[in-house]
């Protein structure tokens, strides 16, 4: 703890260093690695339980971190950061659908993106790309992993050390929902077989895979100061690429 003088007195403010976590810090990680565990199994189970989940998460996840003593500048949701949030954000996602636009339209990567889970209708790809990902998928895993837990670290052991810990978690999240991946992707069933040893090969890389997205994701919000950044990315490779999925399914079929 730091103190400073003001007009009429000394007013106190949290350091920035690194610190060995107090007692209800420590039960705070605890809370959250807890919720982590719960939703992922209960979503792995149950169709579409992120719809609840996500939102209901998201608002415990959020509790914990204010009783541990979070400001909300500290998650990323501050007054102050939803300006320069949405402008990153903004960014982030133009250049995914330039990206996602050229590799769906070339017949080099189109393969890609012949995905079985996302062979949809316009409606329901619509509906998957603008709510179930945005209140199922987005919400609670930005909120939990750049917004509560990277706090928490952060104020516990530092920048470097909330961005690893919590982006390595953030691959091992994607263990169960990639253990079909394989079999749903035509271009990495081709890759890396269709057996047992290709599901192994397909779980360890999207395992390697998201857990580098979630170093790019904490660098987004540490540079905007906002979780909205991250969201927008995170948004962005998720729904633009369903979209772009869906689009390339209904050009086969023409």
């Amino acid at each position: 703890m730091t103190h400073r003088r003001r007009p009429g007195g000394w007013i106190s403010t949290v350091a920035s260093t690194p610190c060995d976590p107090p007692g209800r810090l420590g039960w705070a990680v605890a809370g959250v690695l807890a919720v982590l565990a719960l939703v992922n199994a209960i979503d792995a189970s149950v169709a579409h339980a992120s719809l609840v989940l996500g939102p209901a998460g998201a608002a415990g996840l959020l509790a914990i971190a204010r009783w541990a003593g979070l400001s909300w500048q500290e998650l990323g949701l501050g007054p102050g950061t939803w300006r320069r949030g949405l402008i990153w954000a903004a960014g982030s996602i133009a250049a995914v659908a330039v990206v996602f636009a050229a590799g769906a339209a070339l017949p080099l990567t189109r393969d890609a993106f012949r995905d079985a889970r996302y062979h949809l209708n316009t409606g329901h790809a619509l509906l998957t790309a603008f709510v179930l990902i945005p209140l199922g998928t987005v919400l609670f895993e930005e909120v939990a992993f750049r917004g509560v837990l990277w706090a928490l670290l952060r104020r516990w052991r530092g920048t470097g050390t909330a961005t690893a810990i919590s982006s390595a978690l953030f691959g091992l999240w994607h263990v169960l929902p990639s253990l079909g991946l394989a079999g749903d992707n035509e271009a990495i069933g081709s890759a890396v077989g269709k057996g047992s040893a290709g599901q192994a090969v397909s779980v360890l890389g999207t395992v390697a895979f998201t857990g580098l997205a979630g170093v790019v994701f904490c660098e987004l919000r540490r540079r905007s100061g906002s979780l909205l950044a991250p969201a927008g990315l995170h948004w962005a490779t998720n729904a633009l690429g369903v979209l772009a999925a869906a689009a390339v399914w209904a050009w086969a079929t023409k």
